[in-house]
């Protein structure tokens, strides 16, 4: 077993411990779910910083950068970046405000049980996509690190993944982000001062100034917007963010923790995509590309950061993975299941969820074997199911236009022209079409039940 391997699964092992000791604290259903809505700054802003940077931005961003140079990273870091900003400024607080334990219940609260199920159903899948890009960039880590294959490396994450976040709910998640979040700072800016500072320093200017462009210089305009629409309106309502924004101490806190962790993902993410674009002059031709940063820590990094590096990669991953498990368990067990066996224990409450976090671990392994490679998964996550859930949160939290007809409409019609213009048609920009889709979805009932209710006023009585 190699120093670096050791080191990660020493790491892991301490990232247990903490779990274990904050989950003695967790005594009822909103301790494990939103940590008792007792978030400060700093834990709630680490943990929106930890939580989004992951598997993508640690390992298929660079990789996106070494293969197609910046436009390869539209989405990630900037898109991501861009909607955790989005997000402070205009949503979080109005979210606060609800007092949410899920984000499914904005659904059941605005419109009905029927929208409250529908959107559990449709997300769950995101979450899970989420978790597996997740345990897939694990186990390519662990992978560079030893002599075992991607597939027992992978299966060796997801046993540890699903026991990590099974046992510590998202107190523990914000305790151990915050550990994880300054772990993956301190080894990026490393490797990032290795290449671009260090002895032998990369010339910036033997990187082809095409490569430096965050738009392809061939994509018409309507491809570019398809390409930021994914990441910005596809991630802007994730579960996992509104699930921190509901468990900060106040409505001040959520507000300014997610423009915090947008910042700080935006310079922390520019700089392991700027890694990759010199790995793609220094190490050409790799076979693996996804393994980009890690060959450029070897390569320049000495033993002890070395260790620091593979420490922060670890971090990276653990810090999303946890969030995506225990949002997809949360809105199976408090969502669907819950409400349809009245007058449970919390003790009872907190087993169900539990159980939901470990039976969604074995699915999002699977999707993790099954996987090309990290970044596809992430684009999946970010468009599947999303452009409806972009369409009707805003309207939910700021309007009382449209109802129960409304909400589900928009959300079933985009995930459906999703997934037939991505899949079977192949369209240009599904995405895009999705959005419109979900939004003539939501408007056509909600102006149909105002134009009936308006004809029924004006009649004589």
């Amino acid at each position: 077993m190699s120093l670096n391997l050791a080191s990660i699964l020493i790491y892991i092992a301490l990232q247990l411990v903490i779990a274990w000791f904050v989950s003695r604290r967790v005594a009822a259903e909103d301790d494990y779910l939103v940590a008792g809505r007792s978030l400060g700054y700093a834990l709630c802003s680490f943990s929106i910083f930890a939580t989004w940077f992951g598997a993508e931005t640690c390992i298929a961003a660079p990789a996106a950068a070494y293969a197609e140079g910046f436009s390869g990273n539209t989405g990630d870091p900037f898109g991501y970046a861009l909607c955790l900003l989005v997000m402070g400024f205009f949503f979080a607080r109005a979210l606060w405000e609800r007092k949410l334990t899920t984000f499914g219940d904005l659904f059941r609260d605005r419109y009905g049980v029927a929208a409250e199920r529908v959107f559990a159903v449709l997300v769950i899948p995101t979450s899970l996509l989420w978790a597996a890009a997740q345990i897939r960039g694990f186990g390519q880590v662990l992978s560079a690190h030893s002599e075992l294959d991607v597939v027992v490396t992978v299966t060796f994450a997801v046993v540890i993944v699903i026991a990590y976040t099974a046992v510590g709910g998202l107190k523990a998640d914000a305790v151990t982000d915050l550990i994880q979040g300054l772990t993956l700072t301190l080894g990026v800016v490393a490797l990032f001062y290795a290449v671009f500072f260090g002895p032998g320093a990369f010339d910036i200017r033997s990187i082809p100034a095409e490569r430096l462009s965050l738009a392809a210089t061939e994509q018409p305009l309507l491809g570019t917007f398809e390409a930021w629409a994914v990441p910005v309106l596809g991630s802007l309502f994730a579960a996992e963010i509104v699930a921190r924004v509901a468990a900060a101490r106040s409505a001040a806190v959520a507000k300014r923790s997610a423009l915090a962790g947008g910042f700080a993902f935006l310079a922390v993410g520019a700089l392991a995509a700027a890694v990759g674009l010199a790995g793609a002059v220094e190490l050409p031709g790799l076979d693996e590309p996804e393994q980009i940063v890690i060959a450029m820590a070897e390569r320049r990094l000495g033993p002890i950061w070395s260790l620091v590096f593979s420490g922060a990669l670890a971090a990276a991953i653990l810090s999303t993975v946890d969030s995506c498990l225990l949002t997809a368990g949360s809105l199976l067990a408090h969502n669907l299941i819950i409400p349809l066996r009245p007058g449970l224990t919390e003790r009872t409450k907190l087993r169900l969820n539990r159980a939901a976090v470990v039976l969604f671990g074995v699915v999002a392994y699977g999707l993790a074997l099954g996987a090309d490679a990290v970044y596809r998964l992430v684009e999946e996550a970010s468009a599947f199911g999303s452009a409806g859930v972009f369409v009707v949160t805003p309207l939910a939290l700021f309007t009382r236009f449209g109802g129960s007809a409304s909400a589900v409409a928009s959300l079933l019609a985009g995930t459906a022209v999703y997934a037939w213009g991505s899949y079977l048609a192949e369209w240009p920009y599904p995405y895009l079409a999705s959005v419109a889709a979900a939004l003539g979805a939501y408007v056509l009932p909600a102006w149909l039940g105002q134009r009936s209710r308006g004809d029924l006023a004006d009649r004589p009585r």
